[in-house]
């Protein structure tokens, strides 16, 4: 068994106060999480309004199984967010 982590950081230079940014994070939140059966959530930059940190974790039984959700999760992200991607980090523990 793997766990596969990634870690979002994005941007979403429209966002003017906190409660505009809590309902893009749920938003996608909850969309990774029904898509991917991952676990998803904002891990960083809470008090910040346009910087939005995004933590993903799964379970998956090989490492070609995790690289392949990752590449999913990531296009996902890409396609279905309008917030700028300034960075994404990838691990198999």
């Amino acid at each position: 068994m793997r766990i596969a982590v990634m870690t979002f950081r994005l941007r979403a230079s429209w966002v003017n106060s906190l409660k505009e940014k809590r309902m893009i994070v749920k938003s996608l939140t909850a969309r990774l999480q029904n898509r991917f059966h991952v676990s998803a959530a904002e891990t960083d930059e809470q008090d910040t309004h346009q910087i939005i940190v995004i933590g993903i974790a799964a379970i998956v039984p090989h490492n070609q199984l995790a690289d392949s959700l990752m590449d999913e999760i990531s296009l996902f992200v890409e396609e279905n967010c309008d917030a700028e991607i300034l960075d994404e980090q990838r691990e198999i523990r």
